[in-house]
């Protein structure tokens, strides 16, 4: 008997991110460097160095990546002068990981600081644009307590801007 397959592989989860980046190889050598990626899978276009498509694991997720293709609509955050995504990354530490994609070349966004809804964030933007957020799970709060305090984040900040 033959096995099922199943339709979602092994290892991966329901929503996979697929990022569109300038210099893949380098991009992907990053990661290694900044997240503790690992290479799965890399295929480049024939008789070229170009990246078509790869896949890392960072933590337990896994993240595809391609080179950009002007010609097929595919364009990284670099080409457009930015991103509206980003993603968010829970890690054992935040300040040591943090720390770590900035020493690799990661450009620091926002630094590390404890936020109202119980986590420890810091961001950054990776060299094709793309901005990860950093996170530690630090409290454990209820929905009010979270509307309480995220009230209260927002009166200073309103406070701050006027």
């Amino acid at each position: 008997m033959a096995n099922e397959v199943k339709s979602i592989p092994e290892g991966y989860h329901t929503v996979t991110p697929m990022l569109t980046v300038k210099n893949a190889a380098a991009v992907i050598d990053f990661y290694k460097r900044a997240f503790g990626a690992e290479e799965r899978f890399r295929m480049q276009a024939p008789n070229s160095d170009i990246v078509v498509h790869a896949e890392l694991k960072i933590g337990n997720s896994i993240v595809m990546l391609g080179e950009e293709m002007p010609g097929q609509e595919c364009r990284s955050p670099a080409s457009f002068g930015g991103t509206p995504v980003s993603f968010y990354v829970y890690v054992e530490d935040v300040d040591a990981a943090f720390k770590t994609a900035v020493d690799a070349g990661a450009k620091e966004k926002m630094p590390v600081q404890d936020m109202f809804w119980g986590d420890r964030i810091g961001e950054v933007i990776d060299p094709s644009g793309h901005i990860w957020t950093l996170a530690t799970h630090t409290q454990d709060l209820s929905e009010e307590e979270i509307r309480k305090r995220g009230n209260e984040f927002f009166e200073k900040m309103k406070e701050q801007t006027t």
